[in-house]
């Protein structure tokens, strides 16, 4: 099904129908080492790393892994796709891997993590020689994307008549090569340039981190693409130019209790503080951690910040010297996933990849209590209820889990209904509702007493949910996705209306001579792009589907994205058989 020459041509790797991989011996033709054994279907595409200690596959069985070449196993967990896997490529740096599905998935070869997921990216793909670009094809169409954030670069190749089945770049990059089934090969011009963008309109990479300022005017969110954004929260438009700094993913950021700073941690394993007027960095970063730094928070007084890294370590900092304050807080076994500061300051608590949550002393550095157990897997997500008393969880286990954060005992049962890895939680800020976002692309909304799911899960983000917060005043919620989008929710709307199937009226419509004027913010569109009103059996408008992903809802009404969005407007709209005499009547 597939074969792979390693960089200095000793070694060919060989995927089958048999569901195995093999590797030989390129000069004798003798095979090395043991099968590769664990896919569930026919092995569809392989690459070595170019460093040759590893291999990466794909199969029909919708997975990608990753093995060591030397032992044969499996390394870390296999990456989960939508579809069969049709093409796997290591960048030429080693540091990440992209699989066609159908779709166009990158992730962070070392740590697994989503960098981006392009719908409808390619089934076919390659790497520039450089590492900047990516080649995909899609039935008989070939596209250039950024390898960094996944935007399109220029327009579509179209001219083959049939299905592209491989794609690759000449070793200069100046040129394409497509072949196809049809027994044809093309050759490309590749220079094109790059779409300019307006700045300010949105992430060019997956968002990983979003908050609210402390009156709830703002929103800031850090990206794939390496930037800090400030928001209006009302409007979605931007505040000033993207904070510059940082040389890779923003992973976290965090508002001052006074509104007037920024915290951000980075996978350049630093600590920056930024001064949330200007845009300015405030002083150096802030250095000491060995391993990329996950998650950020201000103390309540602002006096401190604590950080949590994949070193396996917490660190307190004194936030206006930028010092550390003490030594580093150890115990935790593996990376240090989330951390936050307890509403009075005296506690901290942090969450691992070790499964295990644990609560700090803020002043002492010492563990207060045994750690907390339950989870199955990774901790990605933990925080503090307003009122201290307890403790909420996220999990790659794919629940979600509240503790006493006094004697550290589970609270009821997990909460069960993601269907992917949970990667945030948060308390509403009169502690009655938990927010979380998962990896199954949906924000759910829980009671923080019962643990029962109210309403439905939001779902109009296209990739992961990396990222969620409640505004100040609990109305509203944001979310980061790796679709590279920030969306604001009403959070008072939890539920679609029920369409009903006779003739209605209620508040929503006004019968006026046989003729109803909707309401502008009850109207919803439904899974095949319908908008729909309640007590209304018909769709009322169709929209196409390159304007459904943006277009923004009384439920979201607040899309900030690259592509921009659509929003529409149903004041003084009529609806009813006599439409013709709207204008009549409105008067």
């Amino acid at each position: 099904m597939s074969v792979a020459i390693s960089s200095d041509g000793s070694k060919i790797a060989s995927g089958s129908k048999d569901k195995t991989m093999r590797i030989w011996d390129a000069i004798t033709g003798q095979a090395i080492g043991q099968t590769f054994e664990g896919h569930e279907d026919f092995v569809t595409s392989v690459a070595f790393s170019p460093n040759e200690g590893r291999i990466v596959s794909g199969s029909n069985d919708k997975t990608v892994r990753i093995w060591d070449i030397l032992t044969g196993d499996t390394i870390g967990k296999p990456f989960q796709l939508d579809g069969m896997v049709r093409s796997v490529s290591f960048s030429p740096d080693g540091a990440r891997i992209a699989a066609g599905s159908g779709g166009m998935t990158m992730w962070n070869a070392n740590t697994g993590d989503v960098v981006w997921h392009i719908k409808d990216g390619g089934h076919a793909l390659n790497f520039s020689p450089d590492g900047t670009r990516i080649v995909s094809a899609l039935f008989g169409t070939v596209r250039i994307w950024d390898a960094n954030t996944g935007a399109a670069i220029g327009q579509p190749y179209q001219g083959h008549q049939a299905s592209i089945s491989s794609v690759v770049f000449s070793p200069d990059g100046s040129k394409i090569i497509s072949g196809l089934h049809d027994r044809t090969v093309r050759i490309w011009d590749s220079s094109v340039q790059s779409v300019i963008h307006e700045p300010g309109q949105g992430h060019q990479g997956g968002v990983h981190c979003v908050a609210f300022s402390p009156d709830g005017a703002r929103i800031v969110s850090g990206s794939v693409d390496q930037t800090i954004r400030i928001w209006e929260a009302n409007t979605g438009n931007a505040i000033g130019q993207p904070l510059l700094g940082h040389t890779n993913w923003v992973l976290s950021v965090a508002f001052s209790a006074d509104g007037t700073r920024i915290v951000s941690g980075s996978h350049d394993n630093t600590v920056r503080i930024w001064d949330a007027s200007t845009g300015n960095a405030i002083g150096q970063p802030l250095l000491g951690h060995t391993h990329v730094v996950k998650s950020v928070a201000f103390s309540p007084d602002g006096t401190r910040i604590v950080s949590g890294s994949g070193d396996e370590t917490v660190r307190i900092w004194d936030a206006g010297t930028g010092n550390a304050i003490g030594q580093p807080l150890l115990g935790h076994t593996n990376w240090v996933t989330s951390v936050a500061f307890s509403p009075g300051g005296t506690r901290i608590v942090s969450g691992s990849a070790d499964k295990t949550v644990r609560i700090w002393n803020a002043e002492t550095g010492n563990v207060s209590g045994q750690f907390l157990l339950g989870h199955t897997d990774w901790v990605r997500s933990v925080a503090f209820s307003p009122d201290e008393t307890r403790i909420v969880s996220g999990s790659d286990d794919m629940t979600v889990r509240i503790w006493n954060a006094v004697t550290g005992n589970a609270i009821g049962q997990a909460w069960v209904g993601h269907t992917d890895y949970v990667r945030s939680v948060a308390f509403s800020p009169d502690g009655i509702r938990i927010v979380s976002g998962s990896y199954d692309n949906t924000v759910r909304i829980w009671d923080a007493d019962t643990g029962k799911a109210i309403g439905q899960s939001l779902q109009r983000h296209t990739a992961q949910v990396i990222s969620v917060a409640f505004s100040p005043d609990g109305t509203r919620i944001v979310s980061g996705s790796n679709d590279c989008t920030v969306r604001v929710w009403d959070a008072t709307i939890v539920t679609q209306p029920n369409i009903s199937h006779q003739p209605h009226v209620n508040s929503t419509l006004h019968n006026v001579n046989h003729l109803s004027y909707v309401n502008n913010s009850s109207w919803y569109p439904d899974s095949k792009g319908w908008i729909r009103f309640p007590g209304v059996v018909h769709g009322i408008i169709w929209i196409r589907p390159e304007y459904y992903t943006n277009l923004c809802t009384p439920q979201n009404p607040i899309i900030i994205s690259e592509e921009g969005s659509t929003k529409l407007s149903f004041e003084n709209c009529v609806y009813g058989e006599n439409w013709a005499q709207c204008n009549s009547d409105k008067k």
